[in-house]
């Protein structure tokens, strides 16, 4: 019995082989015009900007040495709804309506620059000692830019042409002076300084106790 010899395939065809390598460089072709088009756009883009930071160095003004002690802060945040109406235009031509969010901090701290010089009373036999201080004062507040905002705000269509026309951004200066304001008066109302009052009352209870005196008395000024 002869045994069976089979064949080799056949190579393909020569138009086939082209059509692949037409189809390949086509693929190649397609790539490199869309990398080469994303890079030409992100050169030649007129609506791309580069920012540029020319700010001057920053200018020491000057120094001050603090004698006080930061005692206690409230995080406060307000919600000022501030309108301005024309006399005698309706709100829809002329006339704005703003909501504006401030948040910001007011630090309490008790002065010690200014303390008198029988502030401090020791005991003969350094035992006991006696400390007067001043009531605790607020810092003006300190709105944090990151956490306030304009929330929400209606023009009418004089002011809308007017913003529109107008090179300078709108002007939110006065939203936050408002903010500041109605900020220092929830502070001066709150809690604030008398909790100023009794950190610091503790702190110097702990720490003259730790220089060894056996009793500590804090008093302030309008204290007997």
């Amino acid at each position: 019995m002869k045994a069976r010899v089979e064949a080799p395939p056949a190579a393909p065809s020569a138009p086939r082989r082209r059509r692949w390598r037409l189809l390949a460089g086509l693929l190649v072709a397609a790539v490199l015009l869309l990398v080469g088009g994303r890079l030409a756009w992100s050169w030649m883009n007129p609506f791309g900007e580069t920012t540029v930071d020319r700010s001057q160095p920053v200018l020491l003004q000057s120094i001050h040495n603090l004698s006080r002690f930061e005692a206690a802060t409230g995080n406060f945040q307000v919600i000022v709804d501030l309108e301005k109406d024309a006399d005698f235009l309706p709100d829809a031509v002329k006339g704005t309506r703003t909501l504006f969010v401030g948040a910001g901090g007011v630090d309490a701290y008790v002065d010690f620059s200014g303390l008198a010089k029988d502030a401090l009373t020791v005991s003969p036999d350094r035992t006991e000692v006696t400390v007067r201080l001043p009531r605790a004062q607020l810092e003006k507040p300190n709105l944090d830019n990151r956490r306030s905002y304009v929330y929400a705000q209606e023009r009418g269509l004089f002011d809308r042409v007017s913003d529109f026309l107008s090179s300078s951004p709108s002007n939110q200066q006065e939203l936050y002076v408002l903010a500041e304001k109605k900020i220092a008066e929830a502070a001066l109302a709150s809690d604030l300084r008398n909790r100023a009052d009794q950190n610091t009352k503790m702190m110097l209870q702990g720490m003259l106790t730790g220089l060894g005196f056996e009793k500590v008395t804090v008093k302030f000024a309008d204290e007997t």
